[in-house]
């Protein structure tokens, strides 16, 4: 029997929610599968400051690093917006943990089924098929960790903020080949954005991008586009693209842009895959739900759980290895979903069900 070793981090409002439904649908899949679940949870967050006095407290980073992977769920909330910014949850909780873990590569996929168009702001004429495409995010270089970074009060009075964009090409050869086996698993069509008409980052990032995949990748169809064009671009016809790749700041803006094109965040997933392997051999990784904690419909049972079931099927395929039974989750919540049980984000005027029910449904989907 196989043994799955992972750490939970729910998080606030409605992550333990939405958690404890994710958690549900792996301990059934695990006893029809034969696999063994040993998990363990730790506080993280808003929750983490509000026991220990800090977003990521040493113990739950002990955890975490005894761990093959890490099942997140969701931080922050009004609750602590009064706190310094380096101390609030996202803050001091996601971006350690990315820089602990070198854990630097985001695959973000845009789903959204054909059944679920309605929920689109774009014209269903546009996406008649849906939209299917995957962003691959850097996630631990550029603006958001270079140095220097600082505030500072200057002898005239005025204040200066620094923020630095660093980029090496190791960094963007390592991300890419990353980018490479996902596109190699789809369509081989890879297309990098950039913006180096005005960016010494981007200059490097378009050379050893094409270097990179003329060396290792011929095979793929390679395509380069500026972020500005490309942001125009997924809100016109984004099924022009199949997997793009960019930086850490583009990556953060475009990926968000995407969740909202395929309508709910309450279905879209992500992997954070990090430099180093887990004890089996496999890529140790974050998996978390696009969306936030949703403090308005907390404790309410109204949270749409399937991103973050599908973020732990994400883990099943990267981190464990268990592609086969990844597809069955995300085959039990895309039979749920377009047979027409939908929690109220993705109802469009039918009767909506809630978190427990939807669970319920993508259990028996799986039977």
């Amino acid at each position: 029997m196989s043994t799955l070793k992972f750490a939970v981090l729910a998080g606030d409002y409605i992550g333990p929610e939405v958690m404890s439904a994710a958690l549900r649908v792996l301990e059934h899949v695990a006893r029809q599968e034969g696999l063994k679940l040993d998990y363990t949870a730790a506080e993280v967050g808003g929750a983490a400051i509000d026991r220990h006095g800090s977003a990521l407290p040493a113990s739950t980073l002990q955890v975490c690093e005894a761990a093959d992977a890490i099942l997140f769920g969701s931080v922050g909330g009004p609750k602590w917006e009064k706190l310094p910014t380096k101390e609030q949850p996202e803050r001091a909780a996601l971006l350690p943990l990315r820089k602990h873990f070198t854990l630097f590569a985001n695959i973000r996929p845009g789903l959204l089924y054909p059944e679920l168009t309605d929920a689109s702001p774009l014209k269903a004429e546009r996406i008649p098929d849906g939209i299917d495409i995957v962003c691959i995010r850097e996630l631990t270089g550029g603006i958001y960790f270079g140095q220097p970074k600082s505030t500072t009060t200057l002898a005239n009075g005025d204040i200066e903020a620094i923020d630095t964009m660093v980029y090496r090409k190791s960094e963007i050869e390592r991300i890419t080949a990353v980018a490479i086996t996902a596109a190699r698993g789809r369509k081989k069509q890879l297309c990098s954005v950039d913006k180096a008409n005005v960016l010494e980052t981007s200059v490097l990032w378009r050379k050893t991008v094409s270097d990179y995949v003329a060396a290792h990748a011929p095979d793929l169809k390679l395509s380069h586009m500026y972020v500005d064009n490309a942001a125009m671009q997924l809100a016109r016809d984004p099924n022009q693209f199949d997997v793009f790749l960019t930086e850490n700041m583009f990556g953060d803006i475009l990926s968000d842009e995407m969740a909202v094109i395929c309508g709910s965040l309450g279905m879209l997933s992500s992997a954070s895959l990090g430099a180093r392997d887990n004890s089996l051999g496999k890529p140790f990784g974050l998996y978390e739900p696009a969306g936030g904690t949703a403090p308005d419909i907390a404790g309410q049972d109204l949270a749409n759980p399937c991103a973050q079931i599908l973020s732990a099927a994400l883990m099943l395929r990267y981190s464990f290895g268990l592609d086969s039974v990844a597809r069955r989750i995300e085959a039990a919540v895309r039979q749920t979903v377009t047979s027409g049980t939908r929690t109220g984000d993705i109802a469009f005027g039918r009767a909506a069900v809630g978190t427990t029910a939807m669970t319920d449904a993508i259990i028996a989907a799986l039977d």
